[in-house]
């Protein structure tokens, strides 16, 4: 079979080094256009990949030369084309295409923009490595560059933010945490060489399954290890703490990397190793029981927040643990589905979220004088609300500053409704068909994650009534509601486009067609199938209807100049859920605060000991040309005088050494 790896590839390295180039001369549109049509080129190669994969489903190993050989260490720099791997090059490639399209308009003007496309084409690179790797040290060249993108570009505006530096401050949180799981996977491939003496992927997984009994100590050791490293790239309890913090890069970004593509890296490493969790029955039950109680503990975060990216930011960690849990629980094919259909209504959010920031941005050129602060004067009357602003964001992302933008911005309204229907989880948009999988297959095995998962999915249908109550119905609540603008074209259009797939995507895998089971079956074999259930299917449409009824119910006649309803019902438990269960502050009192201790008594210690021993030559010398100094007195006889004393000690010290 034919393998486009090399050329998909190709074209956003292409697309980077242009401008690399010239950027500056392409300058804006210039520079977002060539980097939209080498993400589109790429989009159109792995498209054709995926038809001559059709016709070879068996795939193929493209290696394109060797890479290290050390001793028994031999490895290629390889690539593999199967159903798996060409699912997640069309999904990063096809989402990555529309939402560079959205970020020529939403960047239109920014100084930094052909900086912003080179890193977008270098994260479309390191992501098909990571997802076309055929062993896990490739695995993990595009796993590290991904991170290294994400900390690019949440920090890309680096000296905005809360003291001037808080984007780059967010930056540095996700790399720093991310390295935590990163050395998981590190002592995975490790232990993996130790027993298989190979990192390759079939080597690995073909000598586990006829190796390794069920319950095997090293396959348990080598999945936990695998784990830890999905549970920092997923974002998953205890290590989620970095991913609300990474909305402080612009919205483009929270889409494609936090949203849409790199943030299901670990999930994919999952079900990639699918062989080695079925062979450790006790991690599985760990790696059900981490996604689930994410899933729970990032919705319940996400009723109490007011930023409207911060919602989206813990309903991803939320949606994260869904996919997690299903990993766990075996059903891959479900977690690959809703992956999938994750990216497509939670990229269509986070874009569209962007639309209305926009908007309330562009307001303030239809307000006579108005400026960044106006809106803020309008909130609470004393309330407190304020309390939980986050430092350094805006009132265009705060959504007690928006309300009735349906009417002045129709279009993002009607395709913001679509992505959060779907992310309810409402029929027959994609989001039910591919949560509902999940919740069948908890059903099936283990009725706890199963309460635990159906308890976050209506938090996730609550919290995105609230949140779609609070921007797009009830008086405008700011004059920068009040005069929002709808977006350019050049941003609606791949709304509507990612709309349509939200509304559609479903049909990837319908009950009794199972398409996307039958594709990925090819690469991950027959696994366990879980039957459509009717009552499984009644009860969280059920438990949907609810959410949004009862978010219906608190908010559709809330003032605007008083607490946010919740707010007045939880008190302190809504402080608690707004700092994402204290897990942060938990981090600093625990890890941050003394680290900072640390660090300035050995810049202290550094002043004050290591100065003085670098002092004592200095001193010494410059004592010793103070005398030397006073020797020089210009005159000839004390220089004859000097010679012969010279002398006469050389003569001395050889007499002496003889």
């Amino acid at each position: 079979m034919l393998s486009l790896f090399p050329f998909i590839l190709l074209a956003p390295i292409v697309g980077m080094l242009a401008n690399l180039l010239a950027g500056r001369r392409l300058g804006d549109p210039g520079a977002g256009i060539v980097a939209s049509l080498a993400a589109g080129a790429a989009f159109g190669l792995a498209v054709w990949q995926f038809a001559l994969l059709r016709l070879h489903p068996e795939g193929v190993v493209d290696s394109m030369g060797e890479w290290i050989r050390i001793g028994a260490l031999d490895l290629p720099w390889a690539f593999r084309i199967d159903a798996l791997s060409v699912t997640m090059m069309l999904v990063v490639t096809g989402v990555g295409t529309l939402i560079h399209i959205y970020a020529i308009g939403y960047m239109h003007g920014d100084p930094g923009i052909a900086r912003f496309f080179i890193y977008l084409n270098l994260f479309l690179v390191a992501m098909l490595v990571l997802v076309g790797a055929d062993n896990f040290a490739v695995l993990f060249v595009g796993w590290e560059g991904v991170g290294l993108c994400s900390y690019l570009l949440i920090g890309f505006w680096f000296d905005r933010g809360a003291g001037g530096t808080g984007n780059a401050t967010a930056g540095r949180k996700a790399f720093v945490v991310n390295r935590i799981g990163d050395l998981g996977l590190l002592i995975a491939m490790f232990l993996m060489f130790r027993t298989f003496g190979s990192l390759d992927f079939d080597a690995v997984l073909g000598l586990a399954q006829k190796t390794l009994a069920v319950g095997a100590p090293v396959a348990a050791a080598i999945c936990l290890a695998l784990l830890a490293g999905a549970v920092g790239k997923s974002a998953q309890i205890p290590l989620f703490v970095w991913l609300p913090d990474a909305m402080a890069g612009p919205t483009p970004v929270s889409a494609l990397i936090h949203a849409a593509t790199m943030v299901t890296a670990g999930v994919y490493l999952i079900v990639r190793s699918h062989v080695l969790f079925d062979l450790a029955p006790a991690v599985q039950a760990v790696t059900a029981a981490v996604g689930a109680g994410t899933a729970l503990l990032a919705a319940t975060s996400a009723v109490a927040q007011f930023d409207i990216k911060r919602v989206l930011a813990y309903s991803t960690i939320s949606q994260l643990g869904f996919m997690v849990a299903a990993a766990g629980l075996g059903a891959y094919t479900a977690a690959i589905f809703h992956l999938v259909t994750h990216a497509f209504f939670k990229a269509l959010l986070f874009l569209a979220a962007g639309s209305v920031i926009h908007g309330l941005e562009g307001a303030k050129y239809k307000v006579p004088g108005a400026t960044d602060d106006d809106a803020r004067s309008t909130l609470g009357n004393g309330s407190g609300q304020a309390s939980h602003l986050v430092p350094g964001t805006l009132h265009f992302q705060d959504m007690r500053f928006m309300g009735g933008l349906r009417t002045c911005m129709p279009v993002t309204f009607g395709v913001y409704l679509a992505g959060a229907l779907a992310l309810a989880g409402l029929p027959p948009l994609a989001g039910f068909f591919s949560k509902d999988e999940i919740l069948t297959a908890a059903y099936a095995q283990n009725p706890f994650i199963f309460a635990i998962l159906s308890a976050a999915a209506f938090m996730t249908a609550f919290y995105v009534g609230r949140q779609v109550w609070l921007v797009f119905f009830g008086p405008a609540r700011s004059p920068g509601a009040e005069h929002a603008v709808e977006s350019r074209r050049l941003m609606t259009i791949p709304l509507i486009g990612l709309a349509v797939l939200a509304v559609l995507g479903g049909g990837l895998n319908l009950p009794g067609n199972m398409a996307l089971g039958e594709w990925l079956a090819h690469t991950l074999g027959h696994t366990e199938h879980h039957p459509f259930s009717l009552l499984v299917a009644g009860f969280s449409t059920a438990a949907a209807m609810l959410g949004v009824a009862l978010a219906y119910r608190l908010y559709r006649s809330a003032p605007a100049d008083r607490p946010d309803p919740l707010e007045g019902r939880l008190g302190g438990l809504f402080s608690f859920l707004n700092r994402g269960w204290g897990l942060d502050d938990l981090y600093t009192a625990a890890v941050i605060r003394p680290f900072n201790r640390l660090t300035a008594s050995l810049a202290a210690a550094d002043t004050k000991i290591m100065a003085d021993l670098e002092s004592l030559p200095v001193n010494l010398v410059r004592k010793t040309a103070g005398v030397l100094r006073v020797m020089q007195t210009g005159q000839l006889s004390w220089n004859v005088a000097g010679i012969v004393a010279g002398l006469i000690v050389m003569l001395l010290v050889l007499r002496w050494m003889q």
